[in-house]
């Protein structure tokens, strides 16, 4: 299995297979926001910057994946996935044991440099509340199951970082 994984990670379909899965999930955020109008928390935003990176990862890993910039890609694959891990676990617990002492900000926070949320507000402006339970699939809330998505990217990002260190042939 780690030949195999080694090998799909030197190509460029494994690649952007991760790039199209984030962009789906992007665009079903956007599509919950935009036409299903749930209004976005700042955790919400925080964890669609998360996969965001995910995405970012992929691109970066399909530009060149028989070189060095494959690495980099795997680093930006693992720290946005455990990023977004932390959050969707964060936003999880906010949601099933709310208290008024456990609440997330009232307003984005991205550095100077980085104003995502002024460039381009209707994606990464927050006007929700972290605590507020707004949609269900299958009983569990959309933390929860991001809880989940970023488990799964994180455990394949781990398994392709050990799968580095085996030769594909």
């Amino acid at each position: 299995m780690m030949r195999f994984l080694n090998y799909c990670s030197q190509g460029r379909g494994a690649w952007l297979l991760m790039t199209f899965t984030a962009l789906i999930l992007e665009g079903s955020a956007l599509y919950f926001q935009h036409v299903m109008k749930l209004q976005p928390c700042v955790m919400c935003i925080y964890e669609r910057v998360a996969l965001f990176g995910v995405l970012g990862a992929g691109l970066l890993g399909a530009i060149a994946p028989k070189t060095p910039l494959r690495w980099l890609a795997i680093i930006l694959w693992i720290y946005s996935a455990w990023s977004g891990l932390q959050l969707s676990w964060e936003h999880t617990m906010i949601q099933l044991y709310p208290s008024p002492f456990n609440t997330c900000d009232f307003f984005v926070n991205f550095p100077s440099w980085l104003a995502l949320n002024q460039w381009v507000p209707s994606v990464f402006e927050a006007f929700g509340d972290c605590s507020v339970r707004q949609w269900q699939f299958l009983t569990l809330e959309m933390p929860q199951w991001l809880v989940g998505i970023f488990a799964v990217y994180l455990v394949m990002a781990v398994l392709v970082l050990i799968s580095q260190f085996f030769s594909h042939k």
